[in-house]
């Protein structure tokens, strides 16, 4: 995109994320990948998350892994390679306004010499042979049929497949049975409906036409209509500033993303998020310390549009945000061969939005 950029356009120092088709090896952790749904692609290959560190703070049931974002820091060695793992509970009640506690954050990262990957890039083209089971990784740690999580539940009946709960060893049993202790230990052709469908996240930057620079003009805006109450005249004033001002958000949110309707993730470290509000917007006491010590900052946020691509809508409920903020270790701090936890936001529409 940049390439075509002309007189008229400004890039904004944030990176659009947008969905496509890919083949399955594109989508390994030896290719680094960016991708939305099916089983997270690891990048550190031992000490995985466990299945207690995945559960729904709400429901107690496991999330469901739902994107990994690719985001090495250049000239910070112990992050050449780093990737950031969101999780999400699939329950829709779960999803209840502006609470976060049915998602997951965790980040990953290894300096360029490592234990688990080549010292040079991965080749463009698939390569020659392919790991024979996606559900064992190549340090020996295996993984949850269902999920791809780490697995420490063997099936006790063939003692072969692996799961990282009880729960999702019930969800698949159906599966499973057909082959389970048989000679046929192949993959069953039934679809897992547990995992979200899989698109590799590619990224460009955003461009802007250079008039989006002016202000907003505020006598554009929806003026605020307030029907005679007792309300004190101050009362009144400040509830028209409120919805004047979350109009005036929302408006240029939907600006915003007009340019480029597709977008499911902006991506600007040490930046800003769009918010679709003005309200349950948080402040910097409300952002947790990493466990080191060390200041959160903004690194990306997933939003609205990505909903259309999961398959979650039903005619009772579905899952719900507005836009997910997620926030991580402004140090980006080695806690030696593990996956660290960070931080996320959720902000939804207030009831007389839409997009």
């Amino acid at each position: 995109m940049s390439e075509n950029r002309t007189d008229s356009q400004r890039e904004t120092g944030v990176v659009l994320g947008f969905l496509e088709e890919a083949e399955a090896w594109q989508l390994k952790s030896d290719q680094f990948p960016s991708k939305v749904g099916g089983r997270p692609a690891w990048l550190l290959q031992v000490n995985l998350p466990t299945a207690a560190d995945l559960v729904c703070e709400k429901c107690q049931l496991p999330t469901a892994f739902l994107l990994q974002v690719y985001a090495p820091i250049v000239g910070q060695e112990r992050s050449f390679h780093r990737t950031l793992y969101v999780f999400c509970c699939k329950t829709p009640a779960c999803h209840t306004a502006n609470d976060p506690r049915c998602f997951k954050v965790f980040r990953s990262q290894l300096p360029r010499k490592n234990d688990f990957y080549p010292y040079d890039p991965p080749p463009d083209e698939k390569p020659a042979a392919c790991a024979d089971d996606e559900h064992i990784l190549g340090s020996g740690v295996k993984l949850c049929r269902l999920c791809g999580c780490a697995g420490h539940k063997a099936c006790s009946r063939c003692h072969t497949v692996t799961y990282c709960c009880k729960e999702h060893q019930t969800i698949d049993w159906k599966r499973h049975k057909k082959e389970c202790s048989s000679e046929n230990s192949s993959a069953s052709d039934a679809v897992n409906l547990f995992l979200f469908p899989e698109w590799e996240l590619v990224t460009e930057p955003e461009e802007l036409p250079v008039k989006d620079d002016k202000p907003p003009d505020s006598n554009s805006l929806e003026q605020v209509n307030i029907a005679s109450s007792d309300l004190e005249e101050s009362d009144l004033e400040s509830m028209a500033h409120h919805e004047s001002k979350d109009s005036e958000m929302f408006q240029n949110f939907k600006e915003r993303i007009g340019a480029e309707p597709h977008q499911v993730l902006r991506y600007c470290r040490e930046g800003s998020p769009l918010w679709v509000s003005s309200e349950h917007v948080p402040k910097k006491v409300d952002i947790p310390k990493c466990s080191c010590g060390t200041n959160r900052n903004f690194e990306f946020q997933i939003m609205p549009q990505l909903l259309n691509h999961l398959k979650v809508d039903s005619l009772d409920a579905s899952i719900d945000w507005g836009t997910l903020a997620i926030y991580t270790c402004a140090a980006s701090c080695d806690q030696g061969k593990n996956y660290s936890s960070e931080f996320i936001w959720k902000q939804d529409f207030s009831k007389d939005q839409a997009v």
